[in-house]
């Protein structure tokens, strides 16, 4: 049951910009909401995204002042604002994460509370959980302390939560809709080898021909990958639908070794010629062996499907780099 009408709502998108935020924002505005981006990209960069089909603003959401500016007159709030990473951010960056995290999703919600948004989605993470070899289900989420590499950004995630929940026992403010995706991967993702995750990471390094190839880990860890395309979708849904502070995981449900994807990607990225030699270097730490998210609650709350396929969304991956990205080497 769909309880939005989105046609000519105002939703701010924080983040906007981003690998969810993009998709998510064009669905939106498929959906003739009135759609504010906020963002510290640039206009110009806003622009070639949206053309004129949003309210742009560059703001920083560290600042409360900010964030009370940009969710006055707002019916709903997405906050996708994050910094993504690799498993070494939560080991060399944790600062830089930590400080600016809280920032952000504390001033953004507190921002919205006080303008009274109608609903506000929260988008937390599955680096949250306690290191489980089974599918993480959302009431697991306090049953220890997340793995070593993610303590710290996985904490943060959890006191977003802890924030919109006591909002709710406080001032009864039932606004606060909690979704945690698993690893998402897409098209405008983070192709910096420096700070990106898996599959962007891999896809880039082997479009600069990095011959032989090095990868952390003996290729064993298992883990859950869910497309751009799809979150953006669900989080529509579970806006629409999910009630408040009831934390619902968005991922595939099934899982698949690092090894098996690097064969994948290597599947699509040889089409263009790519095909290097792969080396795994299993002096790296490569986070927990096992990462998967349970589906179930999804699924019933919903009637959550997994919609891209990881073959599908790799090679629709790929295949937007490719024709996107200017800094391949020619061959």
């Amino acid at each position: 049951m769909n309880n939005i009408n989105w046609k000519n709502k105002k939703v701010l998108v924080a983040g906007g910009t981003g690998t969810i935020g993009i998709p998510l924002v064009k669905k939106l505005i498929n959906l003739e909401a009135i759609v504010k981006v906020v963002s510290l990209d640039s206009p110009e960069y806003a622009k070639s995204l949206f053309n004129d089909k949003i309210i742009f603003i560059q703001k920083d959401l560290t600042n409360i002042e900010n964030c009370i500016e940009v969710t006055k007159g707002q019916d709903y709030v997405f906050n996708l604002v994050g910094i993504k990473g690799s498993t070494g951010i939560g080991e060399t960056k944790v600062a830089s994460y930590l400080v600016s995290m809280l920032r952000f999703q504390t001033n953004l919600m507190e921002a919205s509370f006080k303008n009274n948004i109608k609903r506000y989605l929260f988008t937390s993470s599955i680096c949250s959980y306690p290191q489980s070899i089974i599918p993480k289900k959302e009431d697991t989420m306090w049953d220890g302390m997340p793995k070593q590499n993610d303590r710290i950004p996985g904490i943060a995630k959890r006191v977003g939560e802890l924030q919109g929940e006591s909002y709710m026992l406080e001032y009864g403010w039932n606004a606060v809709i909690i979704v945690r995706p698993s690893n998402v991967y897409g098209k405008f993702d983070d192709f910096n080898p420096l700070t990106a995750q898996v599959i962007p990471a891999l896809i880039s390094r082997i479009f600069k021909n990095e011959n032989p190839l090095k990868i952390w880990g003996d290729g064993l860890s298992i883990r859950d990958f869910v497309y751009s395309e799809d979150v953006a979708y669900w989080m529509i849904v579970a806006m629409e639908n999910a009630p408040p502070c009831l934390p619902i995981n968005i991922g595939n449900g099934k899982g698949v070794t690092i090894k098996e994807l690097t064969e994948i990607i290597l599947k699509y990225t040889s089409k263009y010629g790519y095909n290097p030699t792969i080396e795994w270097d299993t002096t790296k730490s490569t986070g927990d062996p096992v990462r998967i998210l349970s589906t179930k609650r999804a699924e019933n709350i919903l009637n959550y499907k997994v919609i891209t396929s990881l073959e599908d969304g790799i090679k629709e991956t790929v295949d937007w780099y490719i024709n996107k990205c200017g800094d391949i080497n020619e061959k």
